[in-house]
């Protein structure tokens, strides 16, 4: 009876420990915001969301398109940011937050820039947009055209900073912001440098800057990204955090009030640190192929590397099974796929990348037949 009792209690324990594992990536922290969405920022992967395609008014989050467009331009050179950007009547007329920009003053893009990123100035928004593209009405219209390319299909803006007093349409979806916030911080990660500022300063000193967004301050890992506010959009969020190789980004819409947006914020990176995590199977190159009737004996093989998150029960255990013939003929193109690498969890295929050749190999001809044959015949 004593053994039984014993056996009993292992099974008790055994059953509560794997009954933890297995609810450990449910999500159940109350929310009083409309909409939300926890992603993985490389793979783009969803870790949690509610209502994610809920259109809504974003108020200053829309400010991370602004951002994305002025990287961009930075990035291909066609504006830098040493330049000198002077203020427009249009630009100093911006309400809401601002850094109180007079007509005729000059600040450089990278100064614009920070007043954008950290104190979400709604008149230096103005300013970049209209020295990129000349008028804030061509400016929005490169956003939305932005939009469309990375298949926002929920999202239309009419300004470039959120302010929606007189706007009529103005609206994205959670999904949409986790999208455009994603292709900012993982193509222009310079972006995180000004998003990770918590105070700081423009006109010499004069006048201080702070981030708008506390989490910088007051979470572990916080690298940015935008928050936003208006009476109709309520509290919203774009934030981000990085802890170890895992980059996160979640979306708050519509809370209440700024402490239960950023609360529910910090809950999600808790929920998405505590229970992912980020692995990677690097690119390699293989041992060259051997090339039938090729003027090379030979090919070199390689493959793309995988990045992928998974829940941390499943850490470790993710597969890399090659398939490849034992010869190829030529003739071969660098880039024909050879082979495949399959990636697979718990007996099931996740991944599939392929295995190229890395190299040109021409058919062998008559004359090369007939060298081959004299140089084997004198040596």
């Amino acid at each position: 009876m004593k053994r039984l009792s014993v056996l009993l209690t292992i099974a008790i324990l055994l059953g509560s420990v794997f009954g933890v594992c297995s609810n450990a990536v449910e999500f159940t922290a109350e929310s009083d915001a409309k909409s939300l969405i926890l992603i993985e920022a490389e793979t783009g992967k969803v870790l949690y969301e509610k209502d994610a395609d809920l259109t809504l008014p974003p108020a200053s989050v829309t400010k991370v398109m602004t951002m994305l467009l002025v990287m961009e331009a930075i990035d291909s050179g066609l504006i830098s940011y040493d330049d000198m950007v002077t203020v427009s009547e249009n630009a100093a007329s911006m309400g809401g937050s601002q850094v109180f920009m007079q007509a005729g003053e000059q600040f450089s893009v990278h100064e614009m820039l920070k007043c954008v990123v950290v104190s979400s100035a709604n008149d230096a928004c103005v300013a970049l947009a209209e020295y990129i593209a000349g008028s804030e009405e061509a400016f929005v219209e490169k956003m939305n055209a932005r939009a469309a390319e990375l298949g926002m299909t929920h999202t239309f803006f009419e300004n470039t900073n959120g302010l929606d007093d007189t706007t009529v349409n103005h609206m994205t979806t959670a999904r949409d912001i986790a999208t455009m916030s994603a292709e900012l911080i993982t193509k222009h990660p310079k972006i995180l440098e000004y998003s990770s500022i918590w105070m700081d300063s423009i006109r010499n000193g004069e006048f201080g800057l702070t981030n708008t967004n506390r989490l910088i301050r007051f979470y572990n890992g916080a690298n940015g990204l935008k928050t936003g506010s208006t009476a109709r959009a309520k509290f919203c969020i774009s934030a981000s955090a990085k802890r170890g190789d895992m980059q996160l980004i979640c979306v708050v819409m519509a809370a209440e009030t700024r402490d239960s947006r950023n609360e529910i914020a910090k809950k999600l990176f808790d929920y998405g640190f505590a229970n992912y995590t980020y692995e990677n199977f690097p690119a390699q190159e293989l041992e060259e192929m051997r090339v039938l009737g090729g003027k090379s004996a030979t090919v070199p093989l390689s493959y793309e590397g995988y990045d992928f998150v998974t829940d941390k029960v499943n850490a470790g255990k993710t597969e890399c099974k090659i398939t490849l013939p034992e010869s190829v003929k030529a003739p071969v193109k660098a880039g024909d796929e050879i082979g495949k690498v399959v990636y697979e969890l718990n007996g099931e295929v996740v991944a599939e990348r392929p295995i190229t050749a890395a190299a040109d190999v021409e058919r062998v001809g008559f004359y090369d037949v007939l060298y081959r044959m004299f140089k084997s015949f004198l040596y």
